[in-house]
């Protein structure tokens, strides 16, 4: 078949790569020069099985409404017009209330923690098939307390995950100190942790930036600098896509026997152009990546920040330190009040568990600069669209939210399981099968 990917960020990329592999023509679109340069560009560098936790639980109501007057706080909700737009916010939160449960809540870690375990298993094949080199340092994941009432709650999520078949153990402080010698200069504030060992890390972009190059030796095509302006259906199903090539500004009709949504954040107006109305919603997150001054004093394990819920990881010679998310529209800029306190928040907390460990210096690097922002498309449940639409020939792969890194490749190969007309063997809830 001939199969048009729209998206080419980690989803959109391993959708395209598992298509071509099974004989499809494929092509995929972007409105970037190249792959992974919106939300797949600087994320948090994990492939975390055992962190796949909705944000939903039933904590998280009176959380959110303390941390509403907070600039640093981990999950901000920024109120929007609800005459304009913001009306799908509203709706998405209602959504996110009534999945603040204990049910709800584990209902959805088991669909999490299934396509994490297929996914991670899918990306090890790519790699294996590949050999692409990615700074993947496969040292596990460990999270870290700083106060005794956050870790006596360690032992209730480890074994929630072990019900799912993923071995994340609490550990003490002790153990976590030679999991991770680099601690030693914090160890004091350390109460104790737990560490998944199965767990790894890595560059998403490079490694989807490689993984397209491995597309188009493959005869996948890329139009590059295009954008999507419309879906045009004719019967209840999408005969072509229009798209405008941003340095010309030609219009072309794109003809496919399928096409494929994996627009991120961008994929749920586009689909309310042709009826299908999906709660996903941007989260605005941010990353800083910062030079190593220090190497043997950086951190080779990834870790999680159980009191600023950030995550770090070492890519070569830099620190990656990614967190907090903002629900608050398209809104991707960087240098307002609440954008800088919140960078400032993760250089900061960087100095503190390493000091003087990397450049923290809040000013740009080398030309590049430290910071980044990007949307996460976020779903009530945290749990990704993968399937069918109801118009025909239209396929959805978004709403990964924090954890497309993590489900990226499993996502890629099971949608093009579906348009093989296969059913991916996991238990996971595929969306219009």
């Amino acid at each position: 078949m001939k199969i048009t990917v729209l998206g080419a960020g980690i989803i959109g990329v391993s959708t395209a790569w598992h298509l071509v592999e099974q004989g499809h023509e494929v092509t995929v679109v972007d409105r970037q020069a190249d792959a992974a340069l919106e939300t797949s560009f600087a994320n948090a560098a994990q492939i975390s099985v055992s962190y796949c936790e909705p944000w939903a639980n039933r904590d998280a109501p009176l959380k959110a409404l303390k941390w509403m007057f907070s600039k640093e706080a981990p999950l901000l909700f920024r109120p929007q017009n609800p005459l304009g737009e913001g009306w799908l916010q509203y709706r998405w939160g209602l959504e996110f209330l009534a999945n603040c449960n204990d049910k709800a809540f584990e209902r959805n870690v088991q669909q999490l923690v299934a396509l994490g375990s297929y996914s991670h298993q899918a990306l090890k094949d790519v790699v294996d098939a590949t050999g692409i080199s990615y700074n993947r340092l496969e040292k596990g994941i460990a999270h870290y307390y700083v106060d005794q009432k956050s870790f006596d709650t360690a032992a209730d999520a480890a074994a929630l995950m072990s019900k799912y078949g993923v071995k994340r153990r609490v550990v003490s402080q002790q153990e976590l100190l030679a999991i991770e010698p680099a601690f030693k200069q914090y160890a004091d504030h350390i109460i104790g942790g737990t560490f998944t060992a199965s767990d790894e890390s890595g560059d998403a972009r490079v490694f989807t930036q490689e993984l397209a190059k491995r597309c188009a030796a493959k005869g996948v095509q890329f139009l590059w600098n295009h954008d999507v302006e419309s879906l045009n259906t004719q019967g209840h199903s999408v005969q072509t896509v229009s798209v405008r090539d941003r340095n010309t500004g030609k219009l072309a009709q794109l003809q496919a026997d399928q096409f494929v949504l994996a627009m991120g954040s961008y994929t749920a107006p586009l689909l309310r152009t042709v009826g299908v109305h999906l709660p996903i919603y941007p989260g605005k997150g941010y990353s800083a990546t910062f030079k190593i001054l220090k190497p043997e004093l950086a951190p080779t394990v990834s870790l999680l920040d159980d009191s600023v819920k950030c995550a770090m990881s070492r890519l070569g010679d830099e620190l990656r330190i990614a967190g907090t998310i903002e629900v608050g529209g398209y809104d991707l800029d960087l240098n307002s009040s609440l954008a800088r306190a919140r960078c400032a928040m993760l250089a900061r907390r960087v100095e503190e568990v390493f000091p003087g460990v990397c450049d923290t210096r809040l000013e740009a690097q080398g030309g590049q600069p430290n910071f980044w922002t990007g949307l996460r498309p976020a779903t009530p449940t945290n749990i990704p669209y993968i399937g069918k639409t109801k118009v025909g020939k239209l396929w959805v792969n978004a709403g990964h939210g924090t954890l497309g890194w993590t489900h990226g490749a499993g996502s890629g190969k099971a949608i093009a399981e579906l348009i093989n007309g296969k059913r991916p063997e996991m238990q996971f809830n595929f969306y219009g099968v």
